[in-house]
């Protein structure tokens, strides 16, 4: 049987429910002579007669009894399934997989997520931590969130959280036995934190800038990390300067438990990435997740100026992902 022909059956079957034309032509929104040519040619398709017609009633034969008990439960299973996924539309539902930095998901992520998943609780949510730059095309990804400036230009971002910077930040007890650094340059002679790029697999370069001129500082140190918090941890229990954002570090600065020593300027923003746009690429992008660093106009602070760069523009489209 054709597959059009499945319309002829759901006519069928109204028919066989109401025992009239006249009722089921009605309630199907049709003309009555259309209903009894399209069951006419059901009839004559399968061969067999399904219903038996007087002036008064419309009953049906053996055949059509058996045909009515073995499709009717199976439709009104199938109806019943469209009517479950239709609830869909009247709320957020189903699992979304997205791929960010521990920073993000600590400062922006995780905070904004948490009220929304328990008023949502059909939203199945898979976080995964990566500090590096991910694939999300073809690592499974819905989206993912890093630093604006990572975006590729063909990937769909939005900002998602506020600006911040990062700060060169050590113990009291370490300076007080060591020497603030003046100058970034002095920072190769200090016990410095390293940050190790898990995708790229070397060592991250302390960047600076001020005046128009970057600066990018390659330190040394005791220990390397792949996250920023357990750098500013290691900091704080003085075993060198770490070079992280400053709100992770920010309530220790302000207690006193620990100091900053040189800013990078840098004003950076976390968008998120989606698939969408992507999935249309003709190959595989080396980086996936977005970001896009905007650095921030000279100011001083505690008397020493900090570096500048003229603030890029940040990415304002959003399909399946989000910002920091």
């Amino acid at each position: 049987m054709a597959k059009q022909d499945f319309n002829d059956l759901l006519w069928f079957l109204t028919v066989a429910k109401e025992r009239s034309f006249t009722k089921a032509a009605a309630k199907l929104g049709i003309g009555q002579s259309t209903l009894s040519h399209t069951i006419k040619r059901l009839e004559d398709q399968m061969g067999i007669r399904l219903l038996t017609r007087t002036t008064r009633s419309v009953g049906l034969t053996e055949a059509g009894e058996r045909l009515r008990l073995s499709m009717a439960p199976r439709i009104a299973e199938i109806e019943a399934e469209i009517a479950d996924l239709m609830a869909f539309r009247d709320k957020p539902s189903g699992r979304i997989r997205m791929t960010v930095s521990e920073h993000a998901l600590q400062s922006v992520v995780w905070p904004k997520l948490q009220p929304i998943l328990k008023d949502y609780p059909d939203i199945k949510l898979e976080l995964s931590l990566d500090n590096g730059f991910r694939n999300i095309v073809e690592d499974g990804f819905d989206a993912g969130v890093r630093l604006g400036e990572s975006v590729e230009k063909d990937m769909v971002a939005v900002r998602i959280g506020p600006d911040w910077r990062l700060v060169a930040v050590g113990s009291p007890g370490y300076f007080a036995e060591h020497g603030v650094p003046e100058h970034p340059h002095d920072l190769v002679r200090h016990n410095c934190i390293n940050l190790r790029l898990e995708r790229a697999g070397g060592l991250y370069a302390w960047e600076f800038a001020k005046d128009g001129q970057e600066l990018r500082v390659r330190v040394d140190g005791q220990l390397t990390f792949n996250t920023s918090y357990a750098q500013a941890d290691a900091a704080l229990k003085g075993y060198g300067i770490a070079y992280v954002p400053e709100n992770v570090v920010q309530r220790h600065i302000m207690s006193g438990t620990s100091r900053w020593s040189w800013t990078s300027g840098r004003r950076c923003s976390t968008d998120t990435t989606s698939t969408i746009r992507a999935a249309a690429r003709t190959r595989p992008p080396s980086r996936s997740s977005s970001t896009r660093c905007a650095i921030a106009a000279s100011e001083k602070v505690a008397g020493r100026p900090t570096c500048k760069r003229p603030r890029r523009s940040e990415a304002s489209l959003f399909d399946r992902a989000g910002s920091h």
